[in-house]
């Protein structure tokens, strides 16, 4: 069981890697010789069986060759300290890791941008008056969205889970009075939306720069630092995250001998 569960992490991490490039084709007909190799064995089919492994050989070889710049990038990006680091992350961390790194890219560039995080509610409604996208989140593809030159630039990014879903969607507008007369039609959107879904917005200002989060039709906080919003993300994304880390640095017997003790050490 172990041993099917570790090939199909590689075969997982593997496609990652090709998704997207010219060697995706290859890599499922790899696949498909592969499982149809297996079901040959398993019937009896020892003739099937040659054939099929000797295909696979070559097309291993092929792929290899036809294939070389993309390995050569791969196994670059491996070496390199940051992938290494990323694989002891979850991808939720990750995600949050890329969103504030965009948030405070944008905000140094004054570009405004809107990003909604969706949490459990679907918003099939708004994700149709965009563009899908269906790319992995990273935090230069989350800035080129907003480029001002950039064709997807207007409007709102959906994200769920670790996916950007859609571009330039149109988010409904809060019906509540808002008082603050310096909010501009962002954060206006960052409200409503929240307001009818389970999702968090994080809203850059063109005009100032300043980052903020809206979540339950409400500000969580405004003109954030880098630290400060990752950090916000998280205990609004995943709160069992933040528990546990809270719970690992505070332990419960420090917590009941700090009671027992409020005067230590004075």
């Amino acid at each position: 069981m172990l041993d099917v569960f570790a090939v199909t992490v590689v075969f997982y991490q593997v496609y990652r890697i090709v998704r997207g490039t010219r060697a995706t084709q290859m890599f499922a007909g790899l696949l498909i010789l592969l499982a149809a190799g297996s079901i040959a064995q398993v019937v009896g089919m020892s003739g099937m069986t040659w054939l099929i492994q000797s295909i696979g050989a070559v097309w291993v070889i092929a792929f290899v060759i036809l294939f070389q710049p993309e390995l050569r990038r791969t196994l670059m990006r491996i070496g390199q300290i940051g992938v290494l680091r990323s694989l002891f992350q979850t991808s939720g961390e990750r995600v949050l890791l890329a969103v504030t790194k965009a948030s405070m890219d944008l905000s140094r560039r004054r570009f405004g941008g809107l990003l909604v995080l969706q949490r459990t509610t679907g918003i099939r409604g708004i994700l149709e008056t965009g563009v899908q996208l269906q790319a992995e989140v990273s935090a230069d593809l989350l800035v080129s969205l907003f480029y001002p030159r950039s064709p997807l630039h207007d409007g709102a990014v959906i994200i769920f889970g670790d996916t950007i879903v859609a571009a330039r969607c149109i988010l409904p507008l809060s019906t509540s009075i808002i008082e603050d007369e310096s909010l501009g039609t962002r954060h206006r959107a960052a409200i409503g939306v929240t307001e009818e879904v389970d999702a968090v917005a994080v809203v850059v200002s063109e005009e100032t720069g300043a980052v903020s989060i809206v979540c339950n039709g409400s500000f969580v906080g405004r003109d954030l630092d880098s630290q400060t919003l990752q950090a916000e993300l998280t205990k609004l994304m995943y709160p069992k995250i933040t528990a546990a880390k809270t719970e690992t640095v505070n332990p419960p017997e420090m917590e009941q001998t700090a009671q027992a003790n409020p005067h230590a050490g004075s």
